[in-house]
């Protein structure tokens, strides 16, 4: 799909393209700024017309100032520079993660991946905001099963760093041990 935020005639701010693998298992939620004045926000299936989507737009009830959408976090930003990578590894019983990227006011091109497993890639992101200050972008991204990894990919070149945050945000109990049964023993186990 294709996510668009217009403000006014020929003006562009925000666009993003989503591929979700799932949508079943792994919705789409984000957060887009829309600071001074009227704004549309514009949602295109680029699927084939076998597979719909079903999209929403819900209005925030915060008003006046604005808020860092770094604090209370519990990790520490990091910063990449442009054309690097981060990626970032969570454990099975983490149910969602919280992504924020921001910049200091210049544009922000990334790419975000949620990996399961070696190169499978189950979400994509392609992400351009004309102010990465004034428009950070804010996601939750579903992580079930095990072996998640978000790989964010800083699109822009050297001169354009962005300040990345990707964090648990629902974490379940397993209710034991998370490690993965390997071979065949153990109780109940019959081979015939």
């Amino acid at each position: 799909a294709n996510l668009e935020l217009w403000q006014g005639p020929d003006n562009t701010p925000y666009k993003m393209r989503v591929y979700v693998e799932d949508g079943a298992q792994r919705s789409f939620n984000c957060v887009i700024e829309t600071p001074r004045g009227p704004n549309t926000v514009a949602i295109r299936n680029t699927a084939n017309l076998e597979f719909p989507l079903v999209a929403g737009v819900v209005p925030s009830e915060v008003r006046g100032e604005r808020i860092n959408p770094m604090a209370g976090a519990k990790s520490t930003p990091r910063t990449i520079q442009g054309g690097a990578l981060r990626t970032y590894p969570f454990d099975p019983n983490v149910e969602s993660v919280r992504i924020v990227l921001q910049t200091d006011g210049r544009p922000l091109n990334s790419r975000i991946e949620l990996l399961q497993g070696p190169n499978n890639i189950k979400q994509v992101m392609e992400l351009y905001t004309e102010d990465g200050m004034d428009r950070p972008y804010i996601a939750i991204i579903e992580t079930p099963g095990s072996g998640n990894v978000v790989r964010i990919v800083n699109t822009a070149t050297m001169e354009f760093p962005l300040v990345c945050q990707a964090e648990p945000f629902l974490v379940t109990d397993l209710g034991g041990s998370a490690e993965a049964v390997m071979g065949g023993s153990g109780p109940g186990f019959n081979p015939w």
